[in-house]
């Protein structure tokens, strides 16, 4: 059995175990795919690892960077009490409109706003309007622009604000400094940044499973 089976394998048991689907996650994944988004939502597992920290941080306020088909959505606005929001930014007007879908099929119409547009200009927007302080920030939109976002994440929060930065790994290319792939350079950018921004504190963890070889960035706002 070769590695990847058994990650595979490994993670078939824990998200029946402990992520099952249940009707709107499933149809979530099923639209995505019959509209054509390609199939990079995050597994269950990890849509389970979101709603938990955003639980455990009490968040009542949520930003996602990156929206897609909205599965990772759902599992974020479903972490959020009763007088929550999130929203949500999305490039791609065809996906937000499969995103919009799929949230108001999960009973988040009114919990998720998304928002479409280049993200870099939807967070310059969004920060002229003053809004609320962010508690959790999800990163999981082009990696180029990471270190961008990830500055924009900490102008939108607040101290003891979470932010979370997917696929750190970059199959592990993130290790070059030389490479020329905007996808590792922006990632690279970004975990510089955590590493050395006076208001963040953080880790990267490497995953193996459903996605094959990855990892994320954990990162809170300090003082």
């Amino acid at each position: 059995m070769t590695a990847s089976q058994i990650w595979n394998d490994v993670d078939d048991h824990f998200t029946a175990l402990l992520a099952p689907a249940d009707d709107a996650l499933a149809a979530a994944l099923r639209d995505s795919d019959a509209a054509g988004l390609p199939p990079i939502n995050v597994t269950p597992n990890q849509g389970k690892l979101l709603k938990l920290l955003a639980e455990i941080q009490g968040a009542r306020r949520i930003l996602e960077i990156g929206t897609l088909g909205g599965y990772s959505t759902i599992w974020l606005g479903r972490a959020l009490p009763a007088d929550g929001r999130l929203l949500t930014l999305e490039y791609d007007p065809r996906h937000a409109e499969v995103a919009r879908a799929n949230l108001s099929r999960a009973g988040l119409g009114e919990v998720a706003e998304v928002r479409v547009g280049p993200a870099l200009a939807s967070l310059e927007d969004l920060a002229k309007e003053a809004p609320e302080p962010f508690d959790f920030v999800f990163v999981d939109a082009d990696k180029a622009n990471n270190a961008h976002y990830l500055e924009w994440a900490v102008r939108l929060t607040r101290p003891g604000s979470v932010i979370v930065l997917d696929n750190v790994v970059r199959g592990g290319a993130v290790t070059d400094a030389a490479s020329t792939d905007p996808s590792v350079r922006g990632t690279r950018a970004a975990l510089d940044l955590i590493a050395e921004h006076p208001a963040l504190d953080g880790t990267a963890v490497q995953t193996v499973g459903g996605k094959g070889y990855d990892g994320f960035a954990l990162a809170r706002v300090r003082a």
